[in-house]
């Protein structure tokens, strides 16, 4: 067995290490004492979310505040934290305190889960993730307790900064406010939107871009991937606020009856949560469905390499948008602040969006003939899994049994997907030979 195990490789380990810990949890979950009930809930409702949980996602099909006891729900703040920042990192972690060596085959593994081009300085990179997710999670874990201190007892106002901060940097989207509600009672409150959205925006940039930004100097001197994103990440969040702000100005139902500067702060939190978190201010079913719509377009760019988000990620994004650009201009190469793309990574990028089309696409029929909702609803639910948002239109709770296996699918692979699918693209076979050339018309 122990021979079988060491012949893996390190997607297979990935793989096998996250549904290992996604069944744990279900066992957890699955225990009388994990819920206010007393008794044993459903294995598909408790692997559904241990699931979501471990995959970051924020997807429920039971209330997280009323339903789970707090045994359970400090086991899904621990399947959060182990889903988010990997399960190899927490492992070198443990290594690191009885300063076991790393071996070779550990850091191979380590540099698929963090999606790094190679294995050097890669147990250093371990290090500042952990000191930087700590780091974070406590500023706004206290920053959260103080604010809340104002509405609840102390005690509760701590557990609830606790728990949240750890939802919002590793991207989950999980809350406690009951009745499916998020965020939404403090849609108008600028502290509480203002230190989500930071939380969110450092989770959702990516461990090398955060370790970059403390270690360098001067901004010119960032590394292109640095640059790429940071780029990406602002465009998207300053057009996503634009849009839902245009697009929801005079909705009653979302933006409608706030103030100005209410309308502004919602719209800026949306922006940013869509992509990465799935917490919400404002009622997601409420919303106009061309703003649906284009919630879906964020859902599937997502956050960036080498984060706790998910979706085809920012710089896929925009070598796809660099592509394009390229040739409408008759341009052979796709350039970036003066550095030229390899043609690889384009052909990377291509391969991962259209297979990440492919799964959306598919499980979104395959669900349509399944579930009694709209097909607008059902692609909705079906992007914010694959994206690991957790944004729901009201779907997810009312889910067929094939259903919850089916988002759970897929929640599983938009969080492993693209690891597993960038070790395999990166192994490169030599041919030994070249078949000759023929063109085909396009357009």
């Amino acid at each position: 067995m122990t021979a079988r195990i060491f012949k893996l490789n390190p997607p297979q380990i990935l793989v096998l290490g996250f549904a290992a810990i996604i069944m744990v949890g279900t066992l957890l979950l699955m225990l009388p004492i994990a819920n206010t009930t007393g008794e044993r809930i459903a294995f598909i409702d408790a692997f559904f979310t241990a699931t979501s949980a471990t995959c970051v996602t924020g997807l429920v099909v039971l209330d997280t505040g009323h339903y789970f006891s707090v045994f359970g729900q400090v086991v899904i703040a621990v399947l959060i934290q182990l889903g988010g920042l990997g399960f190899m990192t927490m492992t070198t972690l443990i290594a690191i305190v009885f300063r076991r060596k790393i071996s070779l085959r550990e850091r191979l593994i380590l540099q698929q889960a963090l999606n790094q081009n190679s294995i050097e300085g890669i147990v250093k990179l371990v290090r500042k993730v952990l000191f930087y997710s700590i780091t974070i999670e406590l500023i706004g874990a206290l920053l959260l307790t103080i604010r809340w201190s104002f509405d609840m007892p102390f005690g509760k106002a701590l557990y609830f900064g606790v728990f949240h901060s750890i939802s919002l940097f590793n991207n989950a989207g999980f809350d406690l406010f009951g009745d499916f509600r998020s965020l939404t009672l403090y849609v108008n409150d600028p502290v509480i939107n203002i230190v989500s959205m930071a939380i969110i925006i450092l989770g959702g940039l990516g461990f090398v871009v955060l370790s970059d930004l403390v270690g360098i100097r001067q901004i010119r001197k960032l590394s292109l991937h640095s640059k790429v994103v940071i780029s990406v990440t602002s465009f998207l969040i300053i057009f996503g606020t634009v849009m839902f702000l245009f697009l929801e100005f005079t909705n009653p139902k979302t933006l409608g009856q706030l103030d100005a500067g209410g309308k502004i702060l919602a719209s800026f939190f949306q922006s940013i949560t869509t992509r990465t978190t799935g917490m919400n201010t404002v009622d997601i079913a409420g919303l106009q469905q061309v703003t649906q719509f284009f919630f879906i377009i964020l859902m599937f760019i997502g956050a960036s390499p080498g984060s706790t988000g998910g979706g085809i990620k920012t710089t896929t994004f925009a070598i796809l948008i660099g592509a394009v650009i390229s040739m409408v201009k008759g341009q052979d190469d796709v350039v970036m602040f003066r550095y030229r793309i390899p043609q690889e990574r384009i052909f990377k990028a291509l391969t991962i969006t259209m297979l990440s089309l492919v799964v959306v696409i598919g499980v979104t029929m395959i669900l349509s003939t399944m579930e009694d909702s709209s097909f607008l609803a059902i692609l909705f639910e079906t992007t914010s899994a694959f994206g690991t948002v957790g944004l729901s239109m009201g779907l997810t709770p009312d889910l067929s049994l094939i259903g919850k296996l089916l988002i759970s699918l897929t929640m599983f692979v938009g969080r492993l997907g693209p690891i597993t699918l960038g070790y395999a693209l990166s192994k490169k076979n030599k041919e030994l030979y070249r078949h000759p050339e023929g063109k085909i018309i396009i357009g």
